[in-house]
């Protein structure tokens, strides 16, 4: 099946992989004090990182995580939408927004 969707799905994940795997990857970058959380989609059409402190909780971490791949996965359909994203080879190309086409500039 992922061979023949190749190319025409979007996989949203966050950016701890190969460092976190398996279950509560959020639970485990708390307890090693990680100081950057961030999303990817996937192939490669956007991506982002939040920063955070000590003071944040687990709880936090989660909360935080699933906000910034909500924003992530957004601006990757966005970008899907509008017939900018193209795959070439290995590569992901994403032509940028003509100017005036979003609501808000972090869409970019």
């Amino acid at each position: 099946m992922c061979r023949k969707m190749s190319g025409r799905i979007i996989n949203i994940h966050h950016s701890f992989l190969p460092s976190f795997k398996g279950a509560n990857p959020y639970k485990q970058a708390y307890e090693r004090g990680v100081k950057l959380i961030g999303a990817t989609a996937c192939p490669i059409i956007e991506q982002d990182t939040v920063r955070i402190t000590h003071a944040q909780s687990a709880e936090d971490y989660v909360s935080i995580g699933r906000d910034v791949e909500s924003q992530v996965l957004a601006r990757a359909i966005h970008a899907h939408i509008h017939h900018r994203v193209f795959l070439n080879g290995n590569r992901t190309v994403v032509f940028p927004a003509s100017p005036g086409s979003y609501a808000s500039e972090r869409m970019g």
